[in-house]
């Protein structure tokens, strides 16, 4: 019998991992997607002859990862080298004050006292208690299940689970839980800025958002080659066990046929049958028809609020002043101002916290002569309007590198040894998103409720990605992936066949074109 097929639209992180999981299962699976290599947002750029991971850059919740390459039966150390890392992040300020927080629980309280006092050492301690107790409660229900509602979830925490949350507030945001636990207000804005790892404000974003603190003190690791060594770890995996890979070949069209759907039409007019559609891309390419008209019907019509877009810098350009680690942290003294700039202003913050990931640097490693940097600050998804001028935009690299300037840092980057990515760019990459990089922001409670799980109205298309349940980040992306893996070889779609000829699901604009993972 001739094997089932499945188009997986997009070679994101959900998209890599589904294509895996059904290749492995005996499915014929095809990956399209416009970009020329795997990751979607997972990218390299190259910058100079270095190769700089210039999307997610922090490796963490591995267990996802061993649980995935287990089901393919291999293991991780089997096909990737992977190295923890001693120093999770180091913060600076403009004030001078630095602080290192440590994968030992131990050193971190000693750095916490030296740099905050004892009384704020004990209190981060008791903020890592309630931070791993409310990860413990959500991680079984939430983050490794379906999407649920509101009372299924209920149900599954039972009274132990929603007595914790009720101590918690979870109606509360995170900024004012973080109030409770510290009085330092630059441990505070430490761990306000894990709102930001879902996109999101930590004025606005849910106190269950502390949970990131516990997936960081679990372990961060550093993968050689980069993140996007991974992306390709997955492609490998899937080519082996007959998944074929089309890239540069952008899906226009999701095809129907009395309301399922039962392929793909590509922007070149060719067209690809199959009993199941993945789509790995982000929710709001569908919401706005990009991908045909009968395909809106898979998400809500209800537009939630954009997440977070960014500026980003990747360079190859000699530091001096500061001892980089892996992952650094530089925060302005007005930390609320760069979310009132994104969020309520929709303008480029006039005071932005910059993230630099020095790649070459790691578990006391120091390179010589220039090195590979990824800088970011957060920006509104706004790169489909006309708000973000290049005035804009110069003036706020200017207030960013002045900030690593005002903190001793000093990167010399020469004109053709740095990329710059906007909000504008990140929206021709991934269509219908402003630029938004997370799907939609996390703001209020009920938003864990808001996101699309893996099996979709649409009988015949299923949802993978970090705009789906369980949400944004590697290791969340790459839970969908298995998810909407399990949703098709779950579904009937894969127990009945469709009729041969299909007819085109609806038109499309040439923006569709780019439609692609998320």
């Amino acid at each position: 019998m001739t094997p089932h097929r499945v188009v997986v639209v997009g070679a994101g992180m959900g998209g890599l991992v589904s294509a895996l999981q059904l290749a492995q299962q005996g499915v014929d699976v095809t990956v399209v997607d416009s970009a020329a290599a795997p990751g979607g947002k997972l990218r390299q750029l190259t910058v100079g002859d270095a190769a700089i991971d210039s999307g997610p850059t922090v490796f963490t919740m591995r267990w996802v990862f061993d649980q995935v390459l287990a089901s393919v039966g291999t293991t991780l150390e089997a096909e990737l080298t992977i190295r923890p890392l001693e120093v999770l992040a180091r913060h600076w300020w403009d004030d001078g004050s630095a602080l290192d927080l440590y994968a030992d629980p131990a050193r971190s309280f000693d750095a916490v006292a030296n740099f905050a006092g004892l009384d704020e050492a004990h209190r981060f301690r008791a903020f890592c208690v309630e931070a791993a107790t409310v990860y413990r409660t959500l991680e079984p229900h939430y983050i490794r299940g379906p999407a649920p509602d509101f009372w299924g979830l209920t149900r599954a925490l039972g009274v132990g689970g929603l007595t914790t949350l009720a101590q918690l507030g979870p109606m509360r945001s995170l900024w004012y839980t973080l109030g409770r636990h510290f009085r330092d207000p630059r441990m505070r804005q430490l761990f306000g800025r894990y709102a930001t790892y879902t996109g999101s404000s930590p004025w606005q974003a849910p106190a269950t958002l502390m949970l990131i603190a516990q997936v960081e003190l679990e372990g961060v690791w550093t993968i050689d080659g980069g993140m996007h060594a991974l992306a390709r770890c997955l492609e490998r995996l899937a080519i082996a066990r007959g998944a074929r890979f089309r890239y540069d070949t952008a899906c226009e069209t999701i095809e129907m046929h009395n309301g399922q759907a039962v392929g793909v039409r590509l922007a070149d007019g060719e067209r690809l049958s199959a009993e199941a559609v993945v789509f790995n891309g982000d929710a709001a390419a569908l919401r706005t028809g990009l991908l045909g008209a009968p395909a809106k019907r898979a998400v809500s019509t209800s537009a939630p609020p954009r997440s977070l877009s960014a500026i980003t810098w990747s360079m190859h350009a000699p530091t001096h002043g500061l001892a980089l680690d892996r992952h650094n942290v530089f925060f302005q003294r007005d930390y609320a101002s760069e979310f009132t700039d994104i969020f309520q202003r929709n303008q480029l913050p006039q005071a932005p916290t910059v993230y630099v990931c020095a790649q070459d640097r790691g578990s006391g490693h120091t390179p010589t002569g220039p090195e590979r940097l990824l800088c970011l600050v957060n920006a509104p998804a706004s790169g489909d309007g006309e708000t973000l001028t290049a005035k804009d935009i110069e003036t706020c690299e200017t207030s960013s590198f002045n900030l690593l300037r005002r903190c001793g840092l000093t990167i010399t980057p020469g004109h053709t040894t740095q990329i710059r990515t906007t909000p504008v760019d990140f929206h021709r990459l991934f269509p219908a998103t402003g630029g938004a990089l997370y799907g939609q922001a996390s703001h209020g409670w009920m938003s864990a409720f808001a996101r699309s799980g893996a099996s979709s109205p649409v009988p015949g298309l299923f949802l993978a990605g970090g705009s789906v349940h369980p949400g944004p980040g590697v290791p969340m992306a790459a839970l969908s992936g298995q998810l909407a893996a399990a949703a098709v070889m779950a579904s009937p779609a894969l127990t009945r066949r469709c009729p041969a000829a299909a007819t085109s699901g609806g038109t499309s604009t040439p923006s569709a074109t780019t439609a692609r993972t998320a």
